[in-house]
């Protein structure tokens, strides 16, 4: 699946249709940015999206896949139900892996808090420490972000 390639087919077959980005986002009740996107492959469209937007492009889900129009006599390995949950458990490790993102985040930024309360006693080690400290703060509050962005889609 080459984002690109279905990216600028959405755009073909939407201008097709004759839609602008803004009447194909509120059929499907997302914003146009979210259309430009899908369109020059910066994102696919969600798996719970995916399904009205062949329909109203009057497409399959392989040909969305694919980012071509199916030849008559092709023959498809999947099904539509097989694509969607395979769609549906790719977007659903990808929020998993940005949430472990976050809780190594949130260890690291311990382990830098560990490490600056070991360090003192002359002016430099002092700074030094309290550089780390910043640090370690820093990065708990990135790694805690991240971690409730991630909970927060699901």
């Amino acid at each position: 699946m080459n984002q690109t390639a279905t990216g600028k087919f959405i755009s073909q077959k939407r201008k097709e249709k004759n839609l602008t980005q803004e009447q194909l986002a509120e059929k499907l009740g997302v914003s146009n940015k979210t259309i430009s996107k899908w369109e020059t492959g910066k994102c696919m469209p969600d798996y719970s999206i995916v399904e009205s937007l062949c329909r109203e492009l009057e497409i399959t889900l392989a040909e969305l896949m694919d980012g071509e129009d199916a030849e008559k006599n092709s023959v498809r390995t999947y099904d539509d139900e097989q694509i969607m949950d395979l769609l549906r458990r790719t977007q659903e490790l990808e929020q998993q892996k940005n949430t472990l993102y976050g809780v190594v985040m949130i260890v690291m930024g311990l382990a830098l808090l560990a490490v600056s309360q070991t360090i003192g006693g002359t002016d430099i080690k002092d700074f030094i420490s309290g550089v780390l400290l910043g640090m370690s703060i820093g990065e708990m509050l990135i790694g805690v972000y991240v971690v409730g962005r991630g909970l927060r889609k699901r």
